[in-house]
């Protein structure tokens, strides 16, 4: 390999790492924290008096993460494929 190649494949490299890493970290932690609420797990009306819990996260303050999601949809996916 010549050294632009070795150049050229540094950033799908980087890419790959980061990647794996992410997906990591949401089987080790699934949750994040929402960012609608800022985790508190409550928001102000519309009106901006009233509080009320959370839409996006239910009141609980976390929310699951998008890797998650995705590792998640494959899992399904891969059980139905079973069947």
């Amino acid at each position: 390999m010549d050294s632009r190649t070795m150049i050229a494949s540094l950033p799908c490299l980087a890419l790959v790492i980061v990647t794996l890493g992410y997906l990591g970290l949401c089987v080790v932690s699934p949750f994040g924290r929402c960012r609608a609420c800022h985790a508190t797990g409550r928001t102000r009306s519309r009106l901006g008096r009233i509080r009320r819990d959370c839409r996006h996260c239910a009141g609980t303050g976390l929310r699951l993460r998008v890797g998650r999601h995705v590792i998640n949809h494959l899992h399904d996916e891969y059980e139905a494929a079973k069947r």
